[in-house]
């Protein structure tokens, strides 16, 4: 089972990155980030006339996440649970059922955080608190589950061209790489590195400055296993090259391939 993540950066301007992306690719299943509209917005006949199954928590203009799978989704939730009052359309789940097994999928976008200090960095910690209390919750079922998505965070220096031009930004501060060592520590596996070692790998390139041209990106999609997950992990990769084509948004799909 491929299952794919990819932040579209609106649904609506990268539809034609998107659909020749999964032609090329077939994924089973893909995970979108920023969707950036309603449900009722989201150009579903699309992806169906693909043979997808498609599952949307859309808000309108900003954030949202989908979910696109060829295989059958149930129980499908949407909301992060912990704070009635947040509004943000960032996490979806739903279990997908494969050839021999089933697994629990948790899309998100996790809060960006800037500027910090301030309440969008107090936003952005108290959502990741909420993130490792569901976290907790999926461990002690014992079944198979993994959290992806636009995790908005640079887990180490080798995850960035330019290290230190991140220093001070939401996505590298101590606090928030803190935040998401706990979440491994509970027994996740961050799938890339698991396979991949060093620098030189990203996901995300700013449309400013010819990022690029420059290969000047850092690595903030990832994919955390939990340890039932992690034991038919097959393969991983990132799909560089679709950030040079016609379009493109600035992140790029990262996707692993899972035995079920």
């Amino acid at each position: 089972m491929k299952i794919a993540s990819f932040n579209i950066n609106g649904i609506k301007a990268r539809l034609s990155a998107l659909t020749d992306w999964l032609d090329e690719a077939q994924p089973d299943v893909a995970l979108l980030q920023e969707i950036k509209t309603v449900d009722e917005g989201f150009p579903r006949e699309t992806f169906e006339e693909r043979g997808y199954n498609v599952e949307t928590h859309g808000q309108k203009g900003f954030n949202g996440v989908a979910i696109l799978s060829k295989l059958p989704l149930e129980d499908v939730t949407r909301g992060l649970p912990g704070d009635d009052e947040d509004d943000h359309a960032r996490w979806i789940e739903a279990t997908v059922v494969g050839a021999r097994s089933s697994i629990r999928l948790c899309g998100l976008y996790l809060p960006n955080g800037n500027p910090a200090p301030g309440p969008k960095y107090d936003y952005k910690l108290a959502w990741m608190k909420r993130q490792k209390a569901r976290a907790a919750e999926l461990l002690a079922t014992e079944e198979p589950f993994l959290m992806a998505g636009d995790y908005n965070v640079i887990p180490q220096d080798e995850d960035a061209k330019r290290p230190e031009a991140w220093a001070k930004d939401a996505l590298a501060l101590p606090q928030s790489r803190a935040a998401f060592r706990e979440l491994l520590s509970m027994g996740f596996t961050e799938a890339f590195r698991t396979r991949v070692a060093g620098p030189g790998h990203y996901t995300f390139w700013d449309y400013q400055a010819g990022a690029w041209n420059r290969d000047d990106g850092i690595r903030i999609d990832h994919f955390l296993l939990s340890p039932q997950a992690a034991d038919h992990l097959v393969d991983v990769g990132i799909d560089k090259d679709i950030r040079g084509r016609e379009k493109p948004s600035d992140h790029v799909p990262v996707w692993v391939e899972l035995d079920l």
